[in-house]
């Protein structure tokens, strides 16, 4: 093929995919010019996933009537003039690709006023290209209104998740920067209705209830961020401030681990390691803790200048910046929590269970064959066992006509409880518990928008849940088998999970999210007739072989294998 120059309009719609991704990207982007002008008010409004509409508004320092064609040039910026400012950024944006990158994929329009300007500036562009200009009224500060996103780009628009997702995406983008900015004062409002809301009174602790609720923020943990007490290299190099969970709030995914860098929001593998070992024998196998980290150092000393998004950073000393974070979260578990306890925790989370983390990961089982590890012909059913005893209080060993069976009790009674609740869902006869009060419910931003969207699949299957309040619902009924659990764990766990779901995998995810939780758990000591009857049942379903998950329910030893390993055959 001849090499040929690309012409602008496509060049400027490849450099807008680096820089939008989704309508989450924009909101990003545009949020973080409204903090790089000092704004102590930012306001988020969006319709239809932050396709129809995105819409931020602050009070910042605005943009000069003069420079606001000039601030949808590519590469026209405020924030760096030379090659030199590279090497210590210290505003959130720089690279002067946001806003024209943005204008390429919608209609963009902005109104503006300046300090010292008697009247703002709004102008309309479509393509990219400037199609209306007019003087007008407006405070100190900048709105600007996205419409109609990827309306030139129909190939993105095919790649985007539901409307309840991408408004996930976006209601944690606020919800990270208002963690971020505690002295901002943020609002976010979805079709119509407030989603979040701040006080910008400057304390973290605020930010965290209005984001997360009362009751993680009750359990969180304040670091000491004193300049002598987290240096990682030279003197006050390296701080580390923040609050970190108490290990009981672990989480089932990484999903509340928010990191800054000065203040920037990232995604570091480094910073989310350095946090888990900080957490090392405190959290059960499979939980993740909750941290909201700041870490503040010299900007010469991260290069921000590695990704378009500019979502992730490198870190000149990187064993320092792990040294800095890992103690100050350590150290304030130990220095806020009675030594006696952790050592208590640490004991009692050692024991063996399963990995909460596969839960979300591994496929869901319905008919499909075993495991490698597992034998590659298996009965179609169990067949009648006779309980022997129980091992490490995670096995009940059975006797068979052809050998022994060691079960995994919770596995087994995952698989039990999973086809009860198929069975259920298929004769739409679900097994409701009401409770005997109401119960209040709270959710994030991000939450909401999922619960706001599965209500209907969740009343199906036993809950009857009605909003009360912004982010909070009234919880009359669960499902039978939750009755007496810890159903609110179960479905806030639920719902982080069904963020990054596609709509049509909800009910499955429902079903295997309701079997996990209640079921016997690995360590749980049972009675002789507990095990007969998990046994009883684990006979009666249709895959025993299995739990939900793929993993193996059952281990045989057959009489063959038995004799040969003692040496009789």
């Amino acid at each position: 093929m001849t090499i040929k120059i690309l012409d602008k309009e496509t060049v400027a719609q490849i450099a807008a995919g680096e820089v939008v991704e989704r309508p989450a990207s924009v909101v990003k982007e545009l949020v973080e010019n409204a903090l790089d002008a000092d704004s102590t008010q930012v306001s988020v409004e969006v319709r239809g996933g932050g396709v129809s509409l995105i819409r931020v508004m602050d009070n910042g320092s605005g943009i000069p009537s003069s420079e606001v064609e000039l601030a949808f040039q590519r590469h026209a910026t405020s924030k760096i003039s030379s090659t030199n400012d590279l090497q210590s950024i210290g505003s959130l944006g720089f690279r002067g690709e946001a806003l024209p990158s943005i204008a390429a994929v919608a209609r963009v329009e902005v109104v503006t006023c300046a300090d010292g300007e008697s009247a703002g500036t709004g102008i309309i562009l479509e393509g990219g290209a400037v199609t209306c200009r007019q003087n007008q009224a407006r405070a100190r500060g900048t709105t600007v209104t996205v419409r109609d996103l990827f309306r030139r780009v129909p190939a993105r628009l095919k790649f985007l998740k539901s409307v309840p997702t991408e408004n996930s995406h976006i209601a944690n983008v606020v919800s990270q920067y208002a963690l971020a900015f505690p002295g901002v004062a943020f609002a976010l409002s979805i079709d119509g209705k407030s989603t979040l809301k701040t006080s910008g009174r400057g304390k973290l602790m605020d930010s965290v209830i209005d984001v997360y609720g009362v009751e993680i923020a009750g359990r969180m943990l304040a670091l000491d961020d004193s300049e002598d007490r987290w240096s990682g290299g030279p003197a006050g190099s390296i701080r580390v401030s923040g609050m970190v969970g108490s290990p009981e709030l672990g989480r089932a995914g990484r999903g509340y681990l928010s990191f800054f860098i000065n203040r920037r929001w990232v995604s570091s593998r480094l910073l989310a390691y350095a946090v888990e070992e900080a957490y090392h024998g405190l959290l059960m196998t499979g939980k993740h803790p909750v941290a909201i980290l700041n870490i503040s150092l010299p900007p010469q000393e991260i290069d921000v200048n590695i990704h378009p998004a500019k979502s992730e950073v490198k870190f000149r000393n990187e064993s320092g910046v792990f040294r800095a974070v890992q103690r100050a979260v350590r150290q304030t578990l130990v220095a806020q929590m009675p030594v006696p306890k952790i050592e208590e925790v640490a004991t009692a989370y050692a024991a063996p269970g399963v990995r909460r983390q596969e839960l979300w990961t591994s496929p869901v089982d319905s008919g499909r064959s075993p495991p490698p590890e597992a034998p590659q012909t298996l009965l179609a059913s169990l067949p009648v066992l006779r309980v022997v005893g129980q091992v490490l209080n995670s096995y009940i060993v059975a006797e068979g006509p052809d050998g022994l069976y060691l079960i995994d009790q919770h596995a087994a009674h995952e698989r039990i409880r999973f086809e009860k609740v198929k069975q259920q869902r298929t004769q739409q006869q679900p097994e409701v518990q009401g409770l005997l009060e109401p119960a209040t419910f709270e959710v994030t931003p991000r939450q909401n928008e999922i619960l706001k969207s599965c209500l209907e699949n969740l009343t199906e299957f036993g809950f009857s849940l009605e909003p009360f309040g912004d982010r909070t619902y009234l919880v009359r009924a669960v499902p039978g088998l939750l009755a007496g659990d810890s159903w609110p764990g179960m479905l806030r766990e639920l719902l982080d999970v069904l963020s990054g779901e596609a709509r049509s995998d909800w009910e499955e995810k429902i079903v295997v999210s309701i079997a996990c939780h209640g079921a016997v758990r690995s360590g749980q000591a049972l009675s002789d007739d507990e095990m007969r009857e998990l046994v009883r049942q684990l006979e009666q379903t249709a895959n025993p072989h299995t739990c939900p998950h793929g993993r193996p329910t059952v281990i045989h030893l057959s009489s063959t294998q038995l004799e040969k390993e003692f040496g009789r055959s």
